[in-house]
């Protein structure tokens, strides 16, 4: 049991006083008017003339965030979900027993307050009260007020002191909402059924990843924390829905960084008779309408980078990306001796599974991925990296799929489905090859999934995006902890 400090053994003392006064420190339910956003936005263009012929009456409750005054007067400011706002006390105006509260709240008590507005002298909209109410005891005092939580790693663990303290977690917190609701009526608008889909699977399928393992004790069986929502949303179209979109929470027993969350927030969206050019349309059009709707603006500043939603968007093959930043063309045939040569030569790991086309993505990852800015839309993926795709029509080394780069960082990740229970079945097959050659992220066979496929599922655009990732570029923050309000932490030591 840790030691209490001064502070909080005075805290445990008023909140005592007030239990000797028969009330609660831990108050009851207070039937508010007004908050401080509602009062600013109806009220603050009108003069404290106007306002004392109006006579305007309101409640409003919240945090104290400041308190001043001596005597027989004094102000403090409530902060709400909106903002804040500043109260007058007066002894005269709420008495005795309502001031002597007032005198000994501390800040970081919860407190409702009767009263009229005014403008004060210094132009301040601001609340008389008239009557004072106390709602809720704070046990422990709130950090220095101009700094909040200097330590980043505590703001992420007391994310709710970082909320009271830190005007810009509050706006992230309340605009994240904003944006997924607009993705939603986005998709709803275009015809598509948001579903759910089970988060427990005994399969590994639909991205490479490790997952997180679980028990189930009834089953006496391991399952897994699903790692994407592909496969049931493509048992969806088969089963006739045809344009179907999840948001959900998927899980990935990886590494943490500025970008990557072991828990995150992923949509994935499936439309019948599209293919990856509908997709590409799709997405564009979504983030515009996310800029415009939420944001009113266009231009976003993410990671030292001015970013243009404004389209059209590039489009650009892998190999040909590629060939303009290192001059080698893969698009040409090559046999894997070849592309093992130019990888020695550009510095490249060559690991015990690759073939050609992982040696192709390993070009891209280290000389074209992090020189995508704008938003570009990458396609033509080697066909030993994309499992669950269609193969390109042209030229079958590769499928028709694309990635969406933005600051030089993935955002979605489309396909032209495949859709071949017989091809599906060889690519599952491949899959475990790699596995046994140590590439530990290599997708299960889920045979359900091909029988499925026997029935006939129709020719499909699918796209996967990273909603965390969506939302640190449009609110601007460079770490996905910032958009996250309870990221995975590290214990503390």
């Amino acid at each position: 049991m840790r030691e209490l400090t001064e502070q909080e053994l005075v805290r445990r003392d008023k909140a005592q006083m007030i239990r000797d006064l028969n009330m609660d420190p831990f108050g009851h339910r207070f039937d508010r008017t007004h908050t401080s956003g509602e009062i600013i936005k109806q009220y603050a263009s009108f003069s404290n003339e106007e306002l004392e012929q109006k006579t305007v009456n309101v409640k409003v409750a919240g945090r104290i965030m400041t308190k001043r005054g001596k005597g027989k007067a004094g102000f403090m400011h409530i902060q709400d979900r909106d903002g804040q706002i500043q109260i007058y006390m007066k002894l005269d105006n709420v008495g005795e027993e309502n001031y002597e509260l007032f005198n000994k709240a501390d800040i970081g008590d919860i407190v409702g307050i009767e009263g009229t507005l005014f403008v004060t002298h210094t132009g301040e909209l601001s609340v008389k009260a008239f009557k004072y109410v106390h709602l809720v005891k704070a046990l422990r005092p709130l950090p220095e007020k101009f700094h909040g939580l200097t330590d980043i790693e505590e703001r992420y663990r007391r994310r709710y002191v970082d909320l009271i303290m830190n005007e810009d977690a509050k706006r992230v917190a309340f605009l994240r909402p904003k944006i997924i609701r607009c993705i939603q009526n986005f998709m709803d608008n275009r015809g598509y059924t948001e579903v759910e889909t089970p988060v427990l699977t005994t399969l590994l399928t639909g991205a490479a990843a490790r997952p997180f393992v679980t028990h189930h004790n009834t089953q006496d069986l391991d399952m897994y924390l699903r790692i994407a929502l592909e496969l049931p949303l493509k048992r969806l179209l088969v089963g006739g829905m045809e344009a179907v979109y999840e948001i959900g929470r998927v899980f990935r027993n990886e590494g943490m960084d500025t970008k990557h969350n072991p828990e995150f927030t992923l949509m994935e969206a499936y439309l019948a008779y599209s293919d990856l050019d509908g997709m590409m349309d799709q997405t564009e059009a979504m983030y515009q309408e996310i800029a415009n709707k939420v944001f009113g603006k266009m231009t976003y500043n993410w990671c030292g980078n001015e970013i243009n939603l404004e389209g059209p968007w590039k489009r650009i093959s892998m190999v040909d990306a590629i060939k303009e930043e290192t001059g080698i063309d893969f698009s040409k045939q090559m046999s894997f001796d070849e592309a093992k040569a130019l990888a020695n030569e550009h510095h490249i790991e060559i690991e015990d599974h690759f073939s050609v086309g992982h040696i192709i993505n390993a070009f891209f990852e280290k000389y074209v991925e992090e020189k995508l800015i704008q938003p570009t839309f990458l396609y033509g993926h080697p066909v030993e990296i994309s499992p669950l795709t269609k193969t390109n029509q042209d030229d079958p080394r590769f499928v028709d799929r694309f990635e969406l780069f933005i600051g030089g960082k993935e955002f979605a990740n489309a396909y032209t489905e495949l859709n071949d229970p017989v091809v599906q079945l060889e690519r599952f097959e491949e899959q475990l090859k790699e596995r046994d050659l140590g590439n530990d992220e290599a997708n299960d066979i889920d045979m359900d999934f091909i029988e499925a496929l026997e029935y006939g599922m129709p020719p499909a655009g699918g796209i996967g995006y990273g909603i965390d990732r969506l939302c640190m570029l449009f609110l601007e923050q460079e770490s996905i902890r910032d958009v996250i309000l309870f990221p995975t932490m590290k214990e503390r030591n």
